[in-house]
């Protein structure tokens, strides 16, 4: 995506100590960055407050990743916000989130519109309460016509489950005699995954510490460089992104084979 480079050096002035706007290079941004948004609850605990706090301060990170991304110019930013396995979490937790995942949809719409963002979600959606679908459909819907970067929220969404939902449209294809098992491949499959349309992450995200990917893009994530930080999702800044950059581009990405000198 074009970025605006008198936005990005104002959004990235007052630099702190250890990091700058000069220390990545900005013709080797990823085009998609992906983000394990970790850590919410224990922020809040660690502040003697309610679980429920830190999923709310956390909306404020992710505003400013959306921004932050928009600036360096990605094609996608892609965040794991609700996963299948989460419905086991307490009930009242639970339906803050879909609440919280529709109030703050409605209010971010303006940014969306402003940044030319356009909207997709990664999951099952029809699995979830009607107040949130309706929401995410209004929302698919106003962004559909927007040609800048790509914001990917992943709810209610489970690798393995997408890829037997992959394979099961294979395979009702084949039955149905409109393709030959000889013709499925990587790029079959793919095509039937929630991301199809959409380049690999190139970068992988987790706050929090934690090193795992609890389910997420299991396809996807083949050869995407890892970032893990400490820092949990409500403390995650624009300069945290960059620090995350900076290292991706610290990288020397093999794919499998052997790079050249």
């Amino acid at each position: 995506m074009e970025r605006d480079e008198a936005k990005l050096a104002q959004y990235y002035d007052n630099a702190p100590a250890d990091i700058c706007l000069s220390d990545v290079d900005l013709e080797r941004i990823p085009r998609h960055v992906s983000i394990i948004m970790d850590g919410n609850g224990r922020w809040a605990t660690a502040r003697g407050l309610d679980r429920s706090e830190g999923h709310v301060a956390g909306v404020d990170s992710l505003r400013e990743a959306v921004t932050t991304s928009v600036r360096l110019g990605l094609d996608v930013l892609s965040v794991y916000a609700f996963s299948t396995e989460n419905w086991r979490r307490p009930q009242h937790e639970v339906n803050l989130l879909m609440h919280l995942f529709a109030t703050t949809l409605v209010k971010e719409m303006p940014l969306f519109h402003q940044e030319n963002v356009r909207l997709r979600f990664f999951g099952d959606l029809e699995a979830l309460p009607k107040e949130t679908y309706d929401v995410f459909e209004r929302g698919l819907d106003e962004t559909s016509d927007h040609t800048g970067m790509t914001f990917a929220l992943a709810v209610n969404y489970g690798s393995r489950a997408e890829i037997v939902r992959a394979a099961r449209m294979l395979s009702e294809q084949v039955a149905a005699g409109t393709l030959e098992p000889a013709d499925i491949n990587e790029q079959a499959l793919a095509s039937k995954l929630y991301t199809a349309g959409l380049p690999d992450p190139e970068l992988l995200i987790r706050t929090s510490g934690e090193r795992r990917l609890s389910n997420y893009l299991l396809w996807q994530l083949a050869y995407t460089e890892f970032y893990v930080t400490d820092v949990y999702w409500p403390d995650f800044s624009r300069w945290d992104f960059l620090r995350a950059i900076k290292d991706f581009q610290g990288r020397k990405r093999r794919f499998g084979g052997v790079v050249n000198k």
